[in-house]
């Protein structure tokens, strides 16, 4: 954990907005800018994003994990929504969603060596939550990072999901066609590019 002093904003907003800024001055296309700053507005609108008691909407963290020849992902089936998914979830007010999508990644997959590639923002998507039972539908304001995990390591499927699998990323339309995992598949960069690609030319 982090000390009292590095953690001054916990619970704060002021890390994640400081981040998605960033990433919004450098975003790969007018679609991630624009949602970037879609986030941005609703973060200084709703102080309380970060805990998913602000009922309108909440930051999540998501980790879009691939092996470390990078020719695939980790996806779970989310026993909830009932498709095939990135691991991620509630940031819960961590104000670090690096560390809540890593979070995440180890708690839903049960691998123990997965690691982030990079601390700057991969993907940005905001998405809508259907209502269940006492819960109001509401976005997800989902913030994604790129982490690296051996595909050989044993998984453990979480309470929250019905499977993991690895799967090449070409196959990840078979299972789940929306864009918002379509682009992260596009924009995986290839292992010999080094840690992360340039997104400025991935072909959103």
């Amino acid at each position: 954990m982090n000390s009292g002093v590095e953690r001054r904003h916990e619970g704060s907003p002021v890390a994640a907005r400081a981040l998605i800024a960033a990433y919004a001055a450098r975003a790969p296309s007018a679609e991630q800018a624009e949602t970037a700053r879609r986030m941005l507005a609703f973060i200084d609108a709703h102080p309380d994003c970060l805990w998913r008691t602000c009922l309108e909407g909440h930051l999540t963290g998501s980790a879009w994990v691939i092996d470390r020849a990078r020719r695939k992902t980790l996806l779970t089936h989310h026993r909830k929504l009932g498709k095939w998914l990135q691991l991620g979830g509630h940031a819960d007010g961590e104000e670090d969603l690096a560390a809540v999508a890593l979070r995440e990644a180890r708690e839903e997959s049960g691998l123990a060596d997965v690691r982030l590639a990079s601390l700057e923002i991969y993907d940005l998507d905001a998405h809508a939550i259907p209502a269940r039972g006492s819960e109001p539908a509401h976005i997800h304001y989902d913030v994604r990072f790129l982490c690296e995990a051996s595909s050989e390591a044993p998984l453990q499927v979480s309470d929250e999901s019905h499977a993991l699998a690895w799967l090449e990323l070409d196959a990840v339309v078979q299972l789940n066609p929306e864009e918002s995992l379509l682009r992260m598949v596009r924009c995986t960069p290839p292992a010999a590019s080094g840690v992360i690609a340039d997104q400025r030319d991935c072909p959103n």
